[in-house]
């Protein structure tokens, strides 16, 4: 038996099916990355307009530059603003979408992506009762976890996720010209 048989084939046909598979993948990703970023868009509008109802529609507000802040948007009748931010949680980034009334008073939030172990951080992230105790907190200062805003028991670390996010928006909302 020829040393082509034996070890060249085998190792062509790999190579063969590794490019016939990336070739695929790259095809499939080129076609579904715009979808998937249209989805991804329409979703953070949808949940913007659920924080913040009584906004007509949104601008994007540029030049704010605060740490873990990915997103500022001003309502455009000037009832509030929408500040998406993150921080880390026990098991990952957790992102947190704050809604300021025209006041300056914290409306509610909601956790749109998290990594939070069910049924123990998750009660944070997924918990709206819990999103609650913010919702009229003044923008004014920062909110001291403890003092301000109670954690959630057995789930402190994903309470201080939550908190930091919180005051991230806080500092954002308070830099908006």
């Amino acid at each position: 038996m020829s040393n082509w048989n034996k070890i060249f084939k085998p190792i062509v046909v790999l190579c063969v099916i590794c490019i016939a598979i990336t070739g695929s993948l790259a095809a499939t990703n080129k076609v579904t990355a715009p979808i998937i970023e249209a989805a991804r868009i329409e979703a953070e509008r949808l949940a913007r307009i659920e924080l913040l109802p009584e906004a007509d529609d949104f601008t994007p507000v540029e030049g704010i530059a605060v740490d873990n802040v990915t997103a500022v948007y001003a309502a455009n009748n000037g009832t509030g603003y929408v500040i998406t931010s993150t921080a880390k949680g026990y098991g990952g980034k957790m992102t947190v979408m704050t809604s300021f009334d025209a006041e300056g008073s914290i409306k509610q939030l909601k956790v749109t992506e998290d990594a939070e172990t069910q049924g123990i951080g998750s009660n944070v992230s997924k918990g709206k009762g819990y999103w609650a105790n913010y919702a009229g907190k003044s923008a004014g200062k920062e909110l001291v976890l403890g003092v301000d805003v109670d954690a959630y028991a057995t789930a402190t670390i994903s309470s201080r996720a939550l908190n930091s996010a919180v005051n991230s928006a806080i500092n954002a909302y308070n830099a908006i010209p």
